[in-house]
């Protein structure tokens, strides 16, 4: 990583010790140790600090730098996509199944925890949502080049976007007929549990 040569580059032709810099920009000697060895990057605060006292733009700070930190970027939004999918479905799945044991085995106790199931459950298919949205893949196909780090061409891209209505009908359709063998199963359970 180029930063940190930049940063030691720069620390030295100021006369600065690592502690001097640290109490500069206002983190440890540690931090600066770290950014120096290519350990971690400083944040955007430090570097807009690093920039004014080294007296040099952003751009020649971090220079070659900008591409490796999009990476490793777009490798954390990548994870955390997984992530966030992984959890939101097995939430789905754990509140689909729980439903009719804990509302007969558990009482009220049991639709409330169910309840609460099913509010992590939407939290984290909201931000599934909100992901998807914000790096613009809605298929399957976009959501398979997303995790491997690509991007669509313009034709492909044109040629998914044109399935989305499809996809999204059926997956309406999908929700539908889960939400109705729930709400079947939850109505059977019920009335068995009354009568």
């Amino acid at each position: 990583m180029e930063i940190g040569r930049q940063i030691k580059k720069y620390r030295h032709a100021l006369a600065l010790s690592q502690e001097d810099l640290a109490e500069k920009v206002f983190v440890t000697r540690q931090t600066i140790s770290n950014w120096e060895n290519a350990k971690n990057y400083p944040d955007i605060n430090s570097l807009v600090l690093l920039s004014q006292l080294f007296g040099v733009s952003l751009d020649i700070l971090v220079k070659g730098d900008l591409e490796e930190m999009k990476e490793k970027i777009k490798a954390e939004d990548i994870k955390r996509f997984n992530r966030d999918g992984g959890i939101y479905t097995v939430l789905l799945i754990a509140t689909v199944v729980s439903a009719a044991p804990l509302f007969l085995l558990m009482d009220m106790v049991g639709i409330i925890i169910w309840f609460c199931l099913f509010a992590v459950t939407f939290y984290f298919s909201h931000r599934v949502e909100k992901q998807k949205k914000t790096y613009d893949v809605q298929t399957y196909r976009e959501i398979v080049a997303f995790n491997e780090g690509k991007r669509l061409d313009e034709i492909e891209k044109a040629r998914e976007e044109g399935k989305r209505f499809y996809q999204k009908v059926f997956m309406v359709i999908c929700s539908a007929a889960i939400g109705f063998a729930v709400a079947g199963g939850m109505s059977f359970v019920i009335v068995k549990w009354f009568l």
